[in-house]
């Protein structure tokens, strides 16, 4: 069997190294606007749309890590410092003494709600409004086929 690493050539490797520098500039950009505008961070923002998601404004905790694909650790860790800050509340599963639900709070609905208008023209302006239809396109059936290779794919 060939152990022969199958090398990027040139252009994917050109492609692959402006692929990451976009998502870690867009990223940081993004970060960056929120936690000036918002108070908020891309973690606690994430966080909260997922709760706000929700029809009673609380997930179980695994539920919560798995949407926003973070382990258990960096769950609770971040969580405790949300509850500190009054976004969210801890509160005890009645049917499982081990679990818990995450819930959003006023102060956490307010923050979300004052952040999203200024969230969503920060991503406006970086990326939907310099894409043709075509492009749009592209890069959805791009993401979608790339997150079914990983298995993420919705």
């Amino acid at each position: 069997m060939d152990e022969t690493p199958r090398w990027l050539s040139p252009e994917e490797q050109r492609v692959w190294r402006a692929f990451l520098r976009m998502q870690s500039e867009l990223m940081t950009q993004v970060g960056r606007e929120l936690q000036q505008e918002s108070n908020l961070s891309v973690a606690d923002y994430s966080v909260l749309v997922n709760l706000t998601d929700t029809p009673d404004g609380r997930m179980r905790f695994l539920e919560l890590a798995r949407a926003v694909e973070w382990e258990k650790s960096r769950m609770s860790h971040h969580i405790a410092r949300m509850v500190r800050r009054g976004l969210v509340s801890r509160e005890e599963c009645p049917d499982d003494g081990r679990g818990a639900f995450i819930a959003v709070t006023p102060q956490g609905r307010a923050a979300i709600e004052a952040a999203a208008p200024r969230h969503v023209e920060v991503v406006r302006r970086l990326v939907f409004d310099h894409l043709s239809p075509e492009q749009l396109t592209a890069l959805d059936e791009i993401s979608h086929q790339i997150l079914a290779r990983t298995g993420e794919a919705s």
